[in-house]
């Protein structure tokens, strides 16, 4: 029960910036809510394989993929371009406390000196990053790359 609760918070609390930054990118009215379903779903898909032990960046990967593909099913249905419903539900994903956090080691560097804690802070965090970026990026590009491929994949 406690971990239904807390993926109905996750997902909940997802929705909120997907709808925002929807907005700041000027989705159309009647997309907002697929953009809402699809942050939560994203967020809330990551935060299960993230519980069952997957690394952030794995399910990073295969949440962005997820929420790329149903993003291609209601441009079909809807018929608008995908990104319109994927960008704004993929925003919730992005690792703004690894980045913060290396960021924060850097300074730290700079003002106090080099220490081996800080710079293995700093390069844990900013791989981290550099990685759920990544897997963000694979993840958007995904769908794209499977189902408008003009030639054969073989």
């Amino acid at each position: 029960m406690n971990l239904l609760l807390a993926l109905l918070n996750d997902m909940f609390f997802a929705a909120i910036p997907a709808v925002g930054f929807a907005l700041v990118f000027n989705v159309p009215k009647r997309a907002l809510k697929y953009c809402a379903i699809g942050g939560a779903l994203g967020h809330g898909l990551r935060f299960l394989l993230m519980h069952y032990g997957v690394s952030i960046e794995w399910a990073t990967l295969v949440a962005a993929t997820t929420v790329g593909m149903v993003g291609i099913y209601w441009s079909r249905r809807f018929v608008a371009h995908p990104k319109v419903f994927t960008v704004a539900a993929m925003i919730p994903m992005v690792p703004g406390v690894f980045a913060y956090k290396a960021m924060i080691a850097l300074v730290e560097i700079n003002h106090r000196g080099y220490t081996p804690e800080l710079l293995g802070a700093m390069v844990d965090n900013f791989l981290k990053a550099l990685f759920i970026i990544a897997a963000l990026a694979i993840g958007l590009a995904m769908p794209g790359l499977l189902f408008y491929r003009r030639r054969p994949v073989i």
